[in-house]
């Protein structure tokens, strides 16, 4: 089945998690020991991230600062097919444009093509450490729908260098991301839901939205979507605070605003048990806020938030 025939499904609001692939040499353990954790809620599917990968750095004699090597977080895909044998789960790998070619993502799409593995979640994805904007690689893309595109080729039988493809396949099916406080590089909210329309004009089944906490703005995207024409599913994005450093990096990193409730309770937090209590009482209200309005489903960043995640579930699942 596809996410889409899995949202609202029996009347059910669907239940979905990310989960990051290990980075190079760790094991695969801890992300078995999240899906163990959240098992129990019977997830509708899970989506697996894909980070480009990025430089690692150490300090040389003069305070000069020497790039080392290069870290991978590797094994998106094989992360879906160990999850898929293990689990038996719906899974959803990421494909993104950053760090990747042309050729890369087609052998990508090749090999979810023979593990079966018909639904994707199609992103630019972020820009390097060390670059102040983003850069595509070259040969690669700057832009989602850019990917859209080559999945659309290749769904219609065409490699990306314009031969056929000898043998056809069920066709992919994708989703996109969106933003209901504007993607940061968005120059404003219409031209970032101009964006978003031609992402769904051009084949997207449902969106998913970057993490908020403000259920207000959440809602008023969904309506000014619906104005501007876009009909897929928007699902929301959730992501519970769980420590007490994610009170200055959520913020910064991913350009959303915090609640004035939500700030006052967090600012009284001393440990990180504080946090996850406050994240947990916040998290189930916000979803059932949610719920109440119709959502089609529950999308939920699991990183550093387990615990919160599985609190919450038991509240509302």
């Amino acid at each position: 089945m596809h996410v889409t025939d899995l949202l609202g499904k029996d009347g059910r609001t669907a239940f979905s998690i990310e989960v990051l692939p290990p980075i190079k040499g760790q094991s695969i353990e801890r992300l078995f020991s999240t899906l163990d954790a959240l098992r129990e809620f019977d997830p509708s599917y899970v989506n697996i991230t894909t980070h480009r990968s990025e430089y690692v750095y150490r300090e040389v004699e003069g305070g000069l600062m020497q790039r080392q090597r290069i870290r991978r977080r590797p094994g998106t895909i094989a992360i879906a097919a160990a999850i898929q044998a293990r689990y038996g789960m719906n899974v959803v790998p990421h494909v993104v444009c950053s760090g990747m070619t042309r050729d890369d993502i087609e052998y990508n799409l090749i090999d979810l093509q023979y593990l079966g593995i018909r639904d994707l979640l199609l992103l630019r994805g972020d820009k390097a450490r060390e670059d102040s904007r983003f850069v595509p690689t070259e040969g690669g893309y700057s832009h989602a729908i850019e990917l859209q595109r080559q999945v659309n080729q290749f769904n219609a039988g065409v490699y990306a260098d314009g031969s056929p493809i000898p043998d056809r396949h069920p066709a992919f099916q994708y989703g996109v991301a969106c933003y209901p406080e504007k993607h940061e590089e968005a120059p404003n909210m219409a031209a970032d839901l101009m964006r978003l329309k031609e992402k769904a004009d051009a084949g997207a089944s449902y969106a998913v939205t970057q993490l908020f906490f403000d259920n207000a703005k959440y809602f008023d995207f969904v309506r000014r979507a619906r104005e501007a024409g876009i009909t897929i599913p928007i699902i929301p994005g959730i992501k519970p605070f769980a420590k007490l450093t994610q009170l200055e990096m959520v913020p910064k990193t991913f350009h959303c605003d915090i609640p004035d409730a939500l700030y006052a309770e967090l600012s009284r937090c001393r440990t990180n048990e504080d946090v996850e209590a406050v994240g947990t009482e916040w998290t189930i209200a916000q979803c059932r806020e949610l719920m109440a309005h119709g959502v089609p489903g529950l999308h939920f960043y699991t990183l550093s938030a387990v615990n919160v995640i599985r609190n919450v579930a038991k509240e509302i699942f």
